[in-house]
């Protein structure tokens, strides 16, 4: 369900309030008996899945075990669970098929979000929904790392000779033909929304290995995954309560999270203010506790409080969806600190065509003046007609 279908009458109802109490990483279980005195299970259930929280709902609830609580409304969550779980577990194991088809053929490769961020959050692969697996590779190997997924049964969306005539998707995606298992390869060119490039290199010397079932997954470390996440959660103008939740999760559970080594990468990176913003997010909302000196910095920002006020406007109700080009445009500038700063970030995303933008027939082509306007009259086309509020 799209969150943007959400009624706006969400923005101050109780079920609202019970969904951010039950997406805190430390519920009150006294809190959560209000839920007893609630009535529009429906809308309850259907805010969670859009938001991407059913399971924190549901395993609230369970601690809460409030008797007012129908058992058709309980019944309902369970089965969503049941769906949720197996639909992880078959995404965990096609990326542990590929990681060691990759191993094999000398491909590094590290997984990004899904099951990595989940096992870091919340030390549980399937905790959280994720509907693809995210591999990063370096972009020498995309070519071979196609052609082995080719080999594996997968469809290429972007085709080799795509590849070879060096156009740069927003993802390399691939599917499994008569089943819904997605998976997107990214390279140092393809994670555009940082507002500075990324050293892939760095990424790897920091990874590290997360414990899965006798597995080791190879992963962004903590310190990563925070920035990465909180950028993840502004390309999205964070419409969705689940990132947010993650990002509360993380803080709670890995208590030996480098503050100072997460600072100096996203000041490397120019993302400052996005990881500022996801921190106030988890604090206001979700009553994250922040180490004093994070606390200090980041409410020096007035930037980030900024954004923030803007995006409780929009968040209960999934707003984020629906803002027009302008209020896309100055969001995404107010991303950074400084107007220059600022500008050349919404300047460098306006005009970095995807597959979208690439004219159909034609995407072996160079023509990335074309691709550039198409990609901008794409965007005034698909943005320019919302009303910002």
């Amino acid at each position: 369900m799209s969150v943007g279908s959400q009624p706006r009458e969400t923005a101050h109802s109780s079920e609202w309030e019970i969904l951010l109490e039950c997406a805190s990483a430390r519920p009150a279980s006294g809190q959560l008996e209000l839920v007893g005195q609630g009535h529009q299970w429906d809308k309850l259930l259907a805010l969670a899945e859009a938001h991407g929280v059913a399971n924190r709902l549901a395993a609230a609830l369970g601690r809460a075990n409030s008797a007012s609580v129908p058992e058709e409304f309980r019944h309902k969550l369970l089965e969503r669970q049941r769906a949720q779980t197996l639909s992880s577990l078959s995404l965990i194991a096609e990326m542990i098929r590929i990681l060691d088809q990759f191993g094999a053929a000398g491909i590094q490769a590290l997984v990004l979000k899904g099951p990595a961020l989940s096992l870091h959050a919340y030390g549980d692969a399937a905790a959280r929904p994720y509907g693809d697996i995210d591999v990063l590779i370096r972009h020498r190997d995309v070519l071979s790392a196609t052609n082995l997924m080719v080999a594996l049964g997968f469809r290429a969306h972007v085709a080799p000779e795509t590849i070879a005539a060096g156009k740069i998707p927003g993802e390399y995606s691939f599917s499994r033909p008569n089943t819904r298992i997605i998976v997107e390869l990214h390279t140092e060119r393809t994670l555009r929304y940082f507002p500075s490039p990324l050293s892939v290199e760095d990424l790897f010397t920091r990874s590290v290995r997360l414990e899965f079932d006798d597995r080791a997954i190879p992963t962004l470390s903590a310190e990563d995954t925070l920035v990465s996440m909180c950028t993840h959660g502004a390309k999205h103008f964070w419409e969705r309560l689940m990132w947010i939740a993650d990002v509360a999760a993380m803080l709670d559970r890995r208590a030996d999270l480098d503050w100072n080594a997460s600072a100096a990468i996203a000041e490397e990176l120019g993302a400052q203010r996005i990881v500022h913003t996801g921190l106030l997010l988890a604090r206001d909302l979700l009553s994250t506790q922040l180490p004093d000196s994070v606390q200090d910095r980041v409410c020096a920002d007035a930037g980030a409080a900024a954004l923030v006020r803007k995006i409780k406007t929009w968040l209960p109700c999934g707003e984020g969806a629906s803002i027009g080009l302008l209020g896309r445009t100055l969001f995404r500038a107010r991303m950074r600190r400084g107007v220059l700063a600022g500008l050349g970030y919404v300047a460098r995303l306006s005009l970095s065509p995807t597959e979208d933008d690439w004219k159909k027939g034609h995407e072996q082509k160079q023509s990335p003046y074309r691709d550039a306007a198409r990609r901008l009259v794409r965007l005034a086309g698909k943005y320019g007609s919302k009303t910002d509020r």
